[in-house]
């Protein structure tokens, strides 16, 4: 890639990465607030609203996240199976976008309860919490593994590293 290709792609990359983190860090706040909020309407609210979220920010966050990834692994040195990390991040994202696109079937069934129901009990559940919880942690592994990069290469990447290598 160009350089400059290189730097938007970069920083498209970064953008809906740390989005998609600080959209995750919002829904937990959310799934909290539907568990510790005492009236129906701030139960209501909340559930409505991470129905919201799910669909409109997390979902097109994760999958631009993962677009973006893959374009910044081929189109870098780095390459998108030559070194474990890259490797690791990319299935972690897969594995959290993946669960995303499932859960939101479950975040819009309890909305959908939350919008019609009058008995807010069978709404308040625990796992949208834990699931944003989860994913937090997912994301910040992956932020860590990009900042710090471990050293690693693949057998792909060693076979890689000898092609390139000039025959003396």
């Amino acid at each position: 890639m160009a350089p400059a290709v290189r730097k938007l792609a970069l920083t498209a990359h970064v953008v809906a990465s740390v989005g998609w983190l600080g959209a995750i860090a919002v829904f937990l706040a959310l799934s909290i607030a539907g568990l510790t909020v005492q009236d129906a309407q701030g139960v209501r609210a909340a559930y409505l609203a991470m129905d919201l979220i799910g669909w409109s920010v997390l979902v097109p966050l994760a999958l631009l996240s993962l677009t973006t990834g893959v374009v910044q692994a081929l189109g870098t040195a780095w390459g998108l199976f030559r070194h474990y990390w890259v490797v690791i991040k990319l299935l972690l994202t897969l594995f959290a976008t993946v669960v995303l696109l499932v859960y939101t079937q479950t975040i819009d069934y309890v909305a959908g309860v939350a919008a019609e129901s009058s008995d807010l009990g069978e709404v308040r559940n625990p796992s949208p919490a834990l699931h944003a919880g989860v994913a937090l942690l997912v994301l910040l592994v992956t932020t860590t593994l990009a900042v710090y990069k471990p050293r690693g290469v693949t057998r792909y990447g060693r076979r890689k590293q000898r092609a390139l290598r000039p025959v003396s």
